[in-house]
């Protein structure tokens, strides 16, 4: 299906390490030389993927310079890369539940103001939880294209 927003967003998200760089942007690591060390990720995967997330709007780069130093760029979430945040708590509760390590997970995401754990959940834009998938039915949307025989 040409017109497949999943996979359109899966030719920009799939890819290996760009959860791994947008996770390091979430927590405040903004800088190239900055997530290559914490990552590991080799320096040119690291420059494909951060040009990526710029070019698609993910990302914007800033301007800095340490004293004494060439003119650098930060990477900064832009309103598109805020909104993968949910993307992510759900992938990590997902690898939390399936993939955590036996003493746990080593993150917690929890609320700032009352200190509750923070998870996904979905809702019917009535405001029902919907905690079954076989609850959610798939039905054509505004962009789906007629099919002429």
């Amino acid at each position: 299906m040409e017109n497949c927003t999943i996979a359109r967003a899966m030719a920009i998200l799939g890819e290996r390490w760009t959860l791994v760089v947008l996770r390091e942007v979430f927590n405040g690591i903004r800088r190239f030389d900055d997530m290559r060390v914490r990552t590991g990720i080799p320096r040119q995967v690291l420059t494909n993927r951060l040009a990526t997330l710029v070019e698609q709007g993910v990302l914007r780069r800033e301007p800095y310079r340490e004293p004494g130093s060439r003119v650098r760029h930060e990477y900064r979430l832009t309103e598109k890369g805020l909104d993968l945040w949910p993307v992510l708590v759900a992938v990590l509760g997902w690898g939390d539940r399936y993939l955590a390590d036996p003493e746990g997970s080593p993150l917690r995401m929890t609320h700032r103001d009352c200190g509750a754990e923070v998870h996904v959940e979905l809702r019917c834009a009535e405001g029902h939880e919907v905690a079954d998938p076989r609850d959610v039915v798939p039905r054509p949307g505004p962009g789906a294209r007629r099919r002429v025989d």
